[in-house]
């Protein structure tokens, strides 16, 4: 029987990593908050790879640390290995990742939300929206208990229907065993909200003592630790080694020989996959030509005997996974202790959402994470913050928050999702971001802490603190460009010795940095008059200065791209009305009712010829 459970401003549902940052957030900014998780002990679960960043990934993280979120806090408390990736390339695409430890991981996320003023979190089944005059107005759990709310956000992660397909056997389930959300999804399809059917799939675990690592290469961490979160100045902590092996013919070979039971190939699975993450079995398909498949073996955390075996994703039965598991070097007496699986579930269409990620059609109604078709912890996380953020905002009558494509990669991920929607899961990637050398991983608090403590997250004695850094930074700038450096032996010495063109006349110090062969760093002893800098501070410096030519040339693009992302479409625009555009664009102009003549223009099917038409009919009103 049904009955009123309570009043809250903002609920979210699930605690992945999209629903502890959105629920983190909401209940920061003063809004009143519950957070609803099928199952207590699931809590911020890393399901697939327990690990944090990666390459794009990395910039995510360090975006939302600079907001205000807790993801980089919670993996700078927690991880066990960490290593700044694609040092040997630009500094657009540096890219930190860390291995958790994925119970500590959980544990400490789950005490930061169980400790947080205007936060309640209960284990209970959303099974209901109750929605009037289309605002949402409550939901109800699955033992008839209704709360209700002036904004629901819902991050369902992979359990809507959720569905694990492993060779001939599937079942109804969410991720490790954990039971899916069934009824969620008719109540939104009752609503009239789009839904898909995605999949995604996760690698077997295996106990370490069955592992002959003498055969694999080890990969250390690094002996310098870059956090996540700009808070830490430095972390000193012991790492745990991750392996390397490789598949090889006969790996393939009995892939090949069972695709029939994989339930990929067989048209039992009906979702779309990750075309960036594919299973073993897709890989081999897709890329025939390919002696071998990278094995990455990696510990799920310091007080478990369990590996994960990154790169070895699959759907096919148990017996087949554990006989192409034992033809990779190292691995040839393994023994599972989770066997690989994929699963099914449901998702929306994420082109019915505002950039904001509420619902067009259903005021204070948001969503965030996979359930918009997205993939990864990451991804998640930067999408439960906004909309954590902006469902306080509405419930508190502000504006919401929102980051366009050259203020964040959180702005280009949300951008493509909401304006060009995603035919598989979505994940983030370096070469989507315009900007990409002006949206930097180490540059995110200068991009977005002002922006954070703007709205509430960020507290002002971290602003005061940020202050000051870029005030070391400008400064810095300011000097090297204007110090002259005369010829000496000692100069010419580091000159030879990166292999540039010696000197014979007196330099700017500026020029010099600019070479290719050099830095900031390599001409400090040259350099009597440069002041103590943190390593960031310093690494901000060379970046800057290096790089000067072509960030100009960005802020350029950039000044232009704003023109248009600031040139406002009206709300209640009839697009009926606007003579000269064509069918086909009028069709979905009316479908996506962007907000700008940005927004406008990157939507498919949009032609420049249309945004001509649509701009020459705003001038008339």
């Amino acid at each position: 029987m049904d009955y009123e459970a309570g009043n809250y401003d903002v609920i979210v549902i699930g605690a992945g990593h999209a629903g502890c940052e959105a629920a983190l957030s909401a209940a920061r900014l003063g809004a009143k908050t519950c957070l609803f998780t099928i199952n207590m002990d699931s809590i911020a679960n890393m399901p697939c790879n327990p690990n944090i960043g990666g390459t794009s990934k990395g910039h995510l993280v360090r975006e939302i640390d600079a907001l205000g979120g807790e993801m980089g806090k919670n993996i700078d408390k927690t991880f066990i290995q960490s290593r700044m990736l694609n040092t040997a390339k630009g500094p657009a695409v540096y890219s930190l990742r860390a291995q958790a430890d994925r119970k500590k991981y959980q544990m400490e996320m789950k005490h930061t939300l169980e400790l947080q003023e205007n936060l309640d979190v209960k284990q209970a089944e959303i099974v209901e929206y109750m929605v009037n005059d289309n605002h949402i107005e409550a939901v109800k759990t699955r033992i008839g208990a209704i709360y209700h709310a002036k904004a629901v956000v819902l991050c369902s992660g992979t359990y809507l229907r959720g569905k694990i397909f492993i060779g001939e056997t599937n079942y109804e389930s969410g991720p490790d065993g954990v039971f899916p959300a069934r009824f969620l999804t008719e109540s939104l399809e009752k609503l009239g909200i789009e839904t898909r059917r995605f999949k995604t799939g996760t690698p077997a675990r295996v106990n370490r003592r069955s592992i002959d690592f003498s055969k694999m290469e080890i990969q250390e961490g690094d002996s310098e630790i870059t956090p996540f979160s700009f808070e830490n100045e430095s972390i000193e902590r012991e790492q745990v080694p991750c392996y390397l092996t490789y598949t090889n013919a006969k790996t393939h070979e009995i892939i090949r020989a069972n695709l029939h039971r994989s339930p990929l190939y067989g048209g039992e699975i009906v979702g779309t996959g990750p075309r960036y993450c594919p299973s073993i079995e897709d890989k081999v398909v897709r890329f025939a030509d390919k002696e071998r498949h990278q094995v990455f073996v990696e510990p799920l955390g310091e007080n478990t005997e369990e590996m994960y075996i990154q790169g070895m994703s699959s759907s096919l039965p148990e017996d087949v996974q554990i006989a192409m598991y034992r033809t990779i070097p190292g691995l040839e007496h393994c023994e599972f202790t989770r066997p690989a699986y994929a699963i099914e579930y449901d998702c929306i269409d994420s082109t019915q959402l505002k950039l904001s990620l509420e619902l067009k059609n259903i005021e204070g109604l948001f969503f965030a994470g996979q359930v918009n078709g997205s993939s990864g912890y990451e991804e998640a996380a930067a999408q439960g913050l906004i909309a954590g953020i902006n469902a306080a905002r509405k419930v508190q009558g502000k504006e919401p928050l929102i980051l366009d494509r050259s203020d964040a990669y959180i702005g280009v991920l949300i951008d493509d999702l909401v304006t060009k929607g995603t035919n598989e899961p979505y994940r983030m990637m370096t070469s989507r971001a315009e900007y990409r050398l002006l949206l930097r991983q180490d540059n995110s608090d200068q991009r977005l802490t002002p922006k954070g403590h703007e709205i509430g997250l960020i507290s002002e004695e971290r602003y005061q603190k940020f202050l000051q850094k870029q005030e070391h930074i400008a400064k810095e700038i300011e000097r090297v460009k204007r110090t002259n450096i005369k010829p000496s032996e000692e100069l010419n010495a580091i000159l030879r010795e990166h292999h540039t063109t010696e000197v014979t006349t007196g330099t700017k110090l500026a020029d010099l940095v600019k070479r290719t062969e050099l830095d900031y760093k390599t001409l400090a002893p040259i350099d009597a008059e440069r002041p103590a800098l943190t390593k960031e501070e310093a690494e901000e410096v060379n970046i800057e200065i290096k790089y000067e030519g072509y960030i100009k040339l960005q802020l350029e693009q950039i000044e232009s791209f704003k023109k248009l992302e600031n040139r406002r479409i009206p709300e209640n625009i009839d697009y009926e009305n606007v003579k000269g555009i064509r069918i086909e664009a009028r069709q979905k102009l009316t479908k996506f009712r962007p907000t700008s003549i940005g927004q406008a223009s990157r939507i498919s099917g949009i032609s420049p010829a249309d945004i001509n038409v649509l701009l020459i009919y705003l001038q008339t009103l």
